[in-house]
């Protein structure tokens, strides 16, 4: 599980079948610091996350399992909406 900021949005007129209705963003990955710590990424998002704000993600397998129905094909999946770091 890692931090990132949402800061953009992907638009698909075709989408793999599982991933119908499902927003994809494009998201920074932060570190504590709220610093970029690696390239943007795709996500798809699972909670209905709004731009700038602060999210968990989870990637690989568990990004997968993270949508409904699980096992879609994705790399990244929105998680979570952070409301506060401490650091």
């Amino acid at each position: 599980m890692y931090l990132g900021r949402v800061v953009g949005t992907v638009v698909a007129s075709q989408k793999v079948s599982g991933l119908e209705g499902k927003r994809l963003l494009v998201v920074q990955p932060i570190d504590h610091l709220q610093k970029a710590s690696g390239p943007l990424e795709v996500a798809v998002d699972c909670i209905s996350a709004s731009p700038n704000s602060i999210v968990m993600l989870e990637n690989g397998r568990e990004a997968a399992l993270a949508c409904d129905p699980s096992f879609v094909p994705v790399d990244a999946a929105i998680i979570g909406i952070v409301d506060e770091i401490n650091s």
